[in-house]
């Protein structure tokens, strides 16, 4: 097994998204997904995600209604005011925050609400879930700011 290196590995990532696109398009998925358990606890044993937090400082998740809920409820407010104070709908229809960072960021990249997190935020960078084949451009995007995910994504175009 070859040494993945994270440093630069934002360069390398922008370097292999044609490669990254090809691979998922013709992923054999059963056995992308045996793999994927293994890859992404080896990402995470060697990535800390405290130390980057691109995702909480970048993009915003879905804010489905079982989280606003959740959350407006450990927050004290209600659902309406809750929204009105921190989200907003995108293009699709999802509610999502109004700014990046994401208004529960700490300074210390810890999450203020990290218990109650959005179900997006809880499953994300997904790479041990089959949301990596079956939503390619969100993996290809996430590979661009996700260490975690340039990781599992070279692991598995080098066990292919």
């Amino acid at each position: 097994m070859n040494e993945i290196k994270l440093d630069n590995w934002e360069k390398r990532s922008a370097e292999h998204q044609k490669q990254y696109k090809n691979f998922l398009q013709r992923a054999d998925k059963n056995k992308v997904l045996k793999q994927l358990p293994d890859f992404h606890e080896e990402a995470f044993s060697r990535i800390d995600c405290l130390q980057c937090a691109a995702c909480c400082k970048n993009y915003s998740p879905r804010f489905k209604t079982p989280d606003i809920k959740r959350i407006s409820k450990y927050l004290k407010m209600k659902e309406s005011d809750f929204i009105e104070t921190y989200l907003q709908l995108d293009n699709d229809g999802d509610y999502v925050t109004k700014t990046n960072p994401c208004p529960f960021l700490g300074e210390d990249n810890y999450c203020n609400i990290y218990d109650q997190r959005p179900s997006d935020c809880h499953r994300f960078p997904y790479t041990d879930e089959d949301v990596i084949l079956k939503r390619p451009q969100i993996t290809l995007k996430n590979s661009t700011f996700c260490p975690a995910v340039y990781f599992v994504l070279e692991r598995l175009i080098e066990h292919k």
